[in-house]
């Protein structure tokens, strides 16, 4: 791109940044004959046709702020297929490289900057612009310590047209506010809020919030406060840290508008060095003087017996009489504001009915009630039944009637509260539940499954055991069956030998139990019978044999010296059961 001349008249010079939108480079302006800044977009803004609108809309608009501390806009144009905003030429550093340079700035310097920053605000709110990118990467500083704010047509493009690119949020997270990390309507206080953050910087050299991930950080801007400014360098004052805290309140309606918070800079500044900044009193000014004694002239005169030192007892006396009186009476004034404050308007006749803005959004809601005459009031809580960004209840309920002007309190879900999933995994299931309960989770879908994990305990969760979980979330459980059994047919091993029957057996992951003998006409070591003789075990199971063995053969009775008596039976396997052959004799 360097030497390129866009539309005949900026020359390209050199590459002087780059960033997740566009690329910058240092240019002559041909024509005019003076450096610019030219701010070409990345290609993939190209073609989309609803950013390309919103920017050359919002770079317009912001061409007509004029602002010692705005960055000048002067020209938007496309050459070719490249949308590019030409810029005043700042040759300095960011406010980020001052700081990563420097560590931290002294108190005076960052009040000083926070407020040019936070005076240019203020005329680009009054002009209906909002920035909606505030960080220390779009302020640059002049080479006389002055900043100035870059961006501001490019920014407001990006967040009006669409927040996210290919799933990323387009932005910086760090400095984000807590309306913007909902994705809820963002006002020009977003800016007072990033602005916060931006002095919280300037003055400790670390950001409030930092993590793992864009939506861990995000979350953080939600729920938690970040840690004071004194705790990083006690010398810093505490109306300090008190305006940091201001500017980087959770709720909107709690931060000061630019305006405002220039004054609070201001203010702040004054009470560091009031000797030295506060003009020199004018002599001739109206003045508060002490009160001077008519002394009388001559001896004659009787002088005061009151010691010096008993009438400034009783001055003293008296003035914190006074002051305790003058304390009274401010306490009873503010309590009698804040009861117009709550209730609206005493001696206002006019009244109407509170809508209904349950379930709706923050932004939503506080402009139909607002458009009732009523104030708004918005307290963050923690509700996980209820998207984070609506309303979960308000205060008078819908279908009151009130005075106009009363204060109407909305409670805005922040969704649950942040919390790690329990490690449960081994307790039993009664157990679990009961933990998960206590905790404020819900037990949802509860499922079994084998393992080696004794029966009845939890081995798994959804979500798994130590992920970031918000209260209410519902949990599923898995719970151990056991060890899965399976089963297996039994082989039939009745007539094969035993070395063989062993191999059979154990084949099947079964296992050889008893071995009896049993004497049998079959052939010795052969499997006469089994047990279980077949169907279906379980793997394991113990299969008892019985293995044949010769049978035994009783002596003759020659052989005994007996000649009495019928002949012995022969033990031969042909051996007939006595009786029966003679029965077949008989039948020849």
């Amino acid at each position: 791109m360097v030497q390129r001349v866009l539309d005949q008249r900026y020359e390209l010079q050199e590459l002087i940044g780059s960033g997740g939108m566009a690329d910058v480079y240092r240019a002559q302006d041909k024509v005019l004959n003076r450096s610019v800044a030219v701010k070409i977009l990345h290609e993939q803004f190209r073609r989309d046709e609803e950013f390309i609108g919103k920017f050359h809309q919002e770079a317009q608009a912001a061409a007509r702020l004029s602002h010692p501390n705005i960055v000048n806009i002067f020209d938007v144009g496309i050459s070719g297929d490249d949308h590019y905003i030409v810029m005043e030429y700042v040759p300095g550093d960011t406010l980020k490289t001052m700081i990563q340079e420097k560590g931290h700035l002294p108190v005076e310097d960052a009040l000083r900057i926070a407020r040019e920053i936070s005076d240019a605000l203020a005329m680009a709110h009054a002009n209906n612009i909002v920035h909606c990118d505030i960080k220390p990467h779009n302020i640059l500083m002049m080479p006389d310590g002055h900043a100035k704010i870059a961006d501001f047509g490019i920014a407001r493009a990006v967040t009006e047209s669409t927040m996210t690119y290919s799933g990323n949020v387009i932005g910086s997270v760090h400095y984000f506010s807590p309306e913007q990390a909902k994705g809820t309507y963002i006002t020009p206080k977003s800016d007072v809020y990033s602005l916060g953050v931006v002095l919280y910087e300037m003055l400790t050299g670390h950001l409030p919030f930092t993590g793992e991930n864009p939506v861990s950080i995000a979350m953080k801007h939600l729920q938690e406060e970040p840690v004071p400014v004194r705790q990083y360098n006690p010398e810093i004052a505490p109306v300090v840290e008190a305006v940091v805290m201001k500017a980087m309140s959770k709720d909107p309606a709690m931060r000061p508008d630019s305006a405002e918070f220039s004054r609070d800079l201001q203010s702040a500044e004054y009470m560091l060095h009031g000797n030295a900044a506060m003009p020199a009193p004018d002599p001739y000014a109206t003045q508060v003087l002490p009160q001077v004694q008519e002394v009388s002239p001559g001896p004659s005169r009787r002088m005061s017996t009151v010691p010096m030192e008993d009438a400034e007892k009783k001055d003293a006396f008296w003035k914190s009489k006074l002051f305790m009186a003058g304390l009274v009476v401010v306490l009873v004034m503010g309590f009698c504001v804040g009861a117009f404050m709550s209730f609206g308007k005493f001696w206002s006749v006019e009244e109407v009915k509170v809508p209904d803005v349950v379930g709706k959004q923050m932004a939503l809601a506080r402009q139909i009630l607002e458009d009732q005459h009523l104030r708004v009031n918005v307290v963050e809580v923690y509700d996980a039944s209820v998207p984070a960004g609506q309303v979960v209840s308000q205060s008078p309920e819908a279908g009151a009637t009130v005075k106009s002007e009363r204060l109407v309190t909305i409670n805005v879900s922040k969704g649950g509260e942040d919390m790690e999933m329990p490690d449960v995994k081994g307790l039993s299931r009664s157990s679990a539940e009961n933990r998960l309960t206590k905790m404020g989770l819900n037990i949802g879908s509860i499922y079994e499954k084998y393992s080696d994990e004794e029966a009845g305990t939890v081995i798994s969760t959804d979500p798994p055991i130590g992920s970031k979980i918000s209260k209410g979330t519902t949990v599923d459980l898995t719970i151990s069956k056991g060890q899965k059994t399976k089963k297996v047919s039994v082989p039939d091993v009745t007539g094969a030998s035993l070395e063989s029957a062993k191999q059979s057996i154990t084949s099947r992951n079964l296992r050889v139990g008893s071995i009896t003998k049993q004497p049998s006409k079959q052939a010795e070591g052969t499997i006469v019978s089994q047990s279980p003789s077949g169907g279906e075990v379980e793997e394991g199971t113990s299969i008892q044999l019985v293995v044949a063995e010769p049978e035994s053969v009783k002596p003759s009775p020659e052989k005994e010296g007996k000649s009495e008596g019928p002949a012995a039976p022969s033990e031969t396997p042909d051996a007939k059961v006595p009786g029966k052959g003679n029965e077949g004799g008989k039948g020849r």
